[in-house]
């Protein structure tokens, strides 16, 4: 039975009064999986959304990964509210930011210096700027499928939102852009050996998110990241990687001890605000010695730094324990085992890409390595998989290019509750429901 969410249509045809598209972004959207209305939420405490009409749900989506800890965490809560009583924004230096990047050097020591904004977004687009004032040159290159945000450079060819809504390349995007973007195929050694050996003196950076969280959880065959690296420094260029979603939902800092390599550049966001806007980026001294005052790239902010966004951040890091690294990998496992069993059991092809505590479920029968096999994908099991798990009250991202998150809040019995629902959204799915 589907649960009433007659509030939830209600205001969404008051949003579409006063909002563009009645959402604040298109990965709010239902449109993908065939729904009239995107579902209106009220509340979050721990692993759960309550819905304006009082549903209850065990939230997978955690804000697009940004809540490792789950809702309303209390040492963040209470953190953010005494800072809160001693002001906002002050537009000018705190002794929290310097606490901070200094924190997050400890969890990242490859990294000499940081540089807070307020977004992923931002983060990016200034360590793509980093970069070509750093070597002079203007070329990026970037993989397929690939989100890195809504910048200019960065959509073309993206994933996440962009794909669910067929929007390979923004409109707006001036074509002098678009030139000095290469863009290949994830885990293709072939063509990036071709991208540098053609474009080489041109290429300023490599940008690539280590393990892909943009079309579904991707991670780079054996060798890849190492093989980007070996290539930028024969052709003078940086590595560029981008760990918004990677960095700290995997283990305490970058995911760079799990491979042979180590980017020049690092973008972090989301994650390690503890639920409020953030967003950072850092790399060599020699690096980011070119950003004013320092040197000729220019990045500034208003609220860059703010003590609010600052003190979530430390009182995040200070509840992080390996336990909670160990826990939501076992418990992405499970679920993602309990997926294909599911598919087997019923006769639906899926299979599951994981990372972590991180997965995501492609209805194909076969394993997804780049953006092409997420997009063979079949959108319409999907979007059929997605409306029978929200009306069991599981909230997931209506996207199949997204990825689930479990969070360090999920229990055992959600867990349960979670194989079980998928066991009856498969058996509506093999009755043609």
């Amino acid at each position: 039975m589907k649960p009433n969410t007659q509030r939830s249509e209600q205001l969404f045809r008051e949003a579409k009064r006063h909002i563009a598209g009645g959402v604040n972004s298109p990965s709010r959207s239902f449109d993908a999986v065939n729904r009239p209305y995107p579902i209106v939420m009220a509340r979050g405490q721990g692993a759960y959304l309550w819905d304006v009409d009082g549903n209850h749900y065990i939230d997978y989506l955690c804000a697009y990964g940004a809540l490792l800890l789950g809702h309303a965490h209390p040492r963040i809560v209470q953190a953010v509210q005494e800072a809160m009583a001693r002001g906002s924004v002050y537009g000018c230096l705190t002794e929290l930011e310097i606490e901070l990047a200094r924190r997050l050097k400890e969890h990242i020591p490859f990294v000499d210096m940081f540089r807070f904004n307020v977004s992923g977004t931002e983060a990016v687009m200034t360590a793509i700027r980093v970069a070509r004032g750093y070597t002079g040159r203007n070329k990026i290159v970037k993989f397929a499928g690939a989100y890195h945000g809504h910048s200019d450079p960065v959509l073309v060819e993206a994933g996440s939102g962009s794909s669910t809504l067929g929007i390979d390349d923004s409109l707006g995007i001036p074509p002098g852009v678009k030139q000095d973007l290469i863009t290949i195929p994830f885990n293709n050694f072939e063509t990036l050996a071709e991208a540098a050996a053609t474009h080489g003196e041109e290429i300023a950076a490599f940008l690539v998110e280590p393990v892909v969280g943009n079309f579904g959880i991707v991670p780079p065959k054996p060798g890849f990241l190492e093989k980007i690296s070996e290539l930028a420094e024969k052709v003078g260029a940086l590595v560029i990687w981008d760990e918004v979603i990677t960095a700290f939902r995997f283990r305490r800092g970058s995911v760079e001890p799990f491979f042979g390599c180590t980017p020049d550049l690092v973008t972090l966001g989301k994650l390690i605000g503890g639920g409020l806007p953030i967003g950072a980026y850092g790399g060599r001294a020699e690096v980011m010695q070119v950003i004013a005052p320092l040197g000729g790239v220019y990045q500034d902010g208003t609220l860059a730094g703010n003590p609010l966004s600052m003190t979530a951040g430390l009182a995040f890091l200070d509840s992080l324990d390996d336990e909670i690294y160990e826990r939501t990998a076992r418990f992405a496992m499970i679920l993602a085992d309990g997926i294909e069993e599911a598919g087997r059991r019923h006769g639906i092809a899926v299979r599951v890409g994981r990372y972590g505590g991180a997965l995501s479920p492609y209805f194909t029968d076969q394993e997804v390595t780049d953006f092409e096999g997420c997009e063979a994908s079949s959108s319409e099991q999907f979007a059929r998989f997605f409306g029978h798990m929200i009306d069991q009250g599981i909230c997931l991202a209506p996207s199949k290019y997204e990825a689930w998150f479990v969070s360090a809040a999920h229990t055992e019995d959600d867990i349960a509750y979670t194989l079980e629902a998928i066991d009856k959204a498969f058996a509506r799915m093999a009755r043609g429901e």
